[in-house]
Parts: structure tokens; C-alpha cells; sequence
């Protein structure tokens, strides 16, 4: 059995950054954080156990610091929290700010704003939540609901694979032949690498292993990306999930993580892998590096 890591998995800058804010910020007292930090219970425990509370309204907070996740706020959301009394510690990704400011710019130039992603989602919620009239494509079925405007500008959640939003784009376009349609894409580049990686291990590997919270979005988006192209793919959130019975000793083995998946819950998954490829009848266990793409041992990492 050999083991190949996608060249691009794992945390985030943006996510990275927000848990540096909330254990700074817990380091010097209470505080609370307006949603999930990231979509992923092991971090999450992390931090309650560091006495950070999570509460869905500002009104439930019990602190004065109140930290907005990665995934962003509408500024109606912002002046509410602000108007309450609330020190506000922003850890919004840079990347989701730019879609903010992208979306706003398309509205104010007259454009009617389609935003491609998840309809519950809090990334979503955020961007549309100052918006008087929007339109939200989270299923190709949800084109047929735009209205018929003259001018179109569309957006995306920065977690949806590019190749899906470029597709919707066009069916817009087609849909819409005497409308103006301006596309800004605002997937953002982690996502694209994370997505062009996972497609490279589909497209490889026999079996392949995605890491990520049930309910993260880029780590489903992963799974659905290499079920594309591999029949064996099993998306897990902790190593307890592996089932050896998914292996074959000649099997080579592809695994990624979502950006929102820490090196904590991804180094015992791989430690359990290599116990399990050293004892198959392949003795060539072989890792791909992330960094270079040359293949090394995989027991260094340990």
C-alpha cells in the first residue's frame, strides 16, 4: 500500500489567523465567538476548552469581546453587534472581505446580485444579509428563478469549485442572451488548489481519503470532486472513521483535508495509514510532498 498526500490540503491562512485571534483573545479573558470559528469540532473543542463561548446571536453573548468568524458578517449584522455594546475582534478571511466588496460594488454599478453557493450557509448568510433582493444558485435548477433583469452581476461563495460556478455562469449567460452578465469570481485561491489537488489524487490513486467536519462545506466539495473520478472515497472527520476493510495491500491510498481541518486531526490519520501500509505485502510506502511533488518517506514526518 502506498500513501499520496495532495499537494495542497489542510487549514487555510484565513482559518489559521482566526484561531490565532480567538486563543490571543481567550488568553486574556472571556470571550465569545458569533457562530462557528470554523466548521470543525476539534478545533472547536480546542477552544471551549480555553473558556471561549460560542453562542448564533450577539444577544446570547455574556462577554464584551465578541470575535466574527472566517466566514464573515453583513455590516447590518456588524452595526447591530456594534450598536449593543460589543468590542468587536474581527477574524473575517481577507478573501471573503474581497467578496463583500465585490458583490457591493457589482449593486452599486446596477447590477442584480446572484450569489453561487449554499443557501444556509454563514458565508452566505453574511453576503446577502444587506442586500434588499438577491437571487441564490445552490442547484443548477435554481437558475430558472432569476428574474429577467438587464443587468446580472454574479458572485460566489469562496468555498464552491470553479469549474461548477464557470458552468452556472454559462447557463446564466445562455439563459439570459439580451441581459449584461458580469461575472467576479471570488473563489478563492486555497480552495482552487485544494480542489486541483483532490482532482489530481481522483484521477490516481484507488482509494482516497478526504478529512473534514460533516458540515464543512469546502471538505464536501472535496469529497464530491474526487467521486468524479474515484469510486472509492471516504470523507471521515477523525482517525476512530478509518475502516481497514477499505484497503488492499496493493493499493495506492490519496489523501487531502478541508481548509478547515487542523494538523492535529490529520497527523493521527496518517500515523494509523502508515501502521496499516507497513504491515501489507507492498514494502514501497511513498509519500507525495506537498511542497515539491517529489516522493519521500512518509515515517519523517512523525
Amino acid at each position: 500500500m502506498k500513501i499520496r498526500l495532495a499537494r495542497h490540503m489542510g487549514l487555510c491562512f484565513g482559518v489559521k489567523d482566526a484561531i490565532q485571534l480567538a486563543e490571543e483573545r481567550a488568553h486574556h479573558g472571556p470571550t465569545t465567538i458569533l457562530g462557528p470559528l470554523a466548521h470543525n469540532q476539534t478545533i472547536q473543542q480546542r477552544l471551549t476548552k480555553r473558556g471561549v463561548a460560542f453562542v448564533e446571536r450577539h444577544q446570547d453573548a455574556n462577554t464584551r469581546d465578541l470575535i466574527i468568524t472566517a466566514h464573515g458578517i453583513s455590516n447590518h449584522t456588524r452595526q447591530s453587534v456594534q450598536d449593543a455594546g460589543f468590542n468587536i475582534r474581527d477574524a473575517t478571511c481577507p478573501l471573503v472581505h474581497f467578496a463583500h466588496r465585490t458583490l457591493h460594488s457589482l449593486v452599486q454599478d446596477g447590477f442584480y446580485p446572484v450569489i453561487i453557493g449554499k443557501r444556509d450557509h454563514i458565508e452566505v448568510r453574511g453576503l446577502t444579509g444587506d442586500l434588499r433582493t438577491f437571487s441564490i444558485v445552490e442547484e443548477a435548477s435554481d437558475i430558472d428563478e432569476i428574474p429577467h433583469v438587464p443587468r446580472i452581476g454574479i458572485v460566489s461563495q469562496t468555498t464552491q469549485p470553479i469549474e461548477r460556478v464557470r458552468a452556472w455562469v454559462q447557463q446564466i449567460e445562455d439563459r439570459f442572451p439580451d441581459s449584461k452578465v458580469c461575472f467576479k469570481d471570488t473563489v478563492c485561491q486555497p480552495t482552487k488548489q485544494r480542489q486541483s489537488a483532490a482532482l489530481d489524487l481522483g484521477r490516481s490513486c484507488d482509494v482516497v481519503i478526504v478529512i473534514g467536519g460533516k458540515n464543512s462545506n469546502n471538505t464536501h466539495q472535496l469529497t464530491e470532486t474526487v467521486s468524479r473520478h474515484c469510486e472509492r472515497v471516504h470523507q471521515i472527520e477523525r482517525v476512530a472513521d478509518l475502516d481497514p476493510d477499505w484497503f488492499f495491500s496493493t493499493d495506492e491510498v490519496g489523501v487531502t483535508a478541508g481548509t478547515s481541518t487542523p494538523g492535529e486531526v490529520v497527523r493521527p490519520i496518517l500515523e494509523r495509514l502508515t501502521e496499516w501500509a507497513r504491515s501489507s505485502r507492498e514494502p514501497a510506502l511513498l509519500i507525495e510532498s506537498s511542497a515539491t511533488g517529489a516522493r519521500t518517506p512518509l515515517s519523517p514526518l512523525f
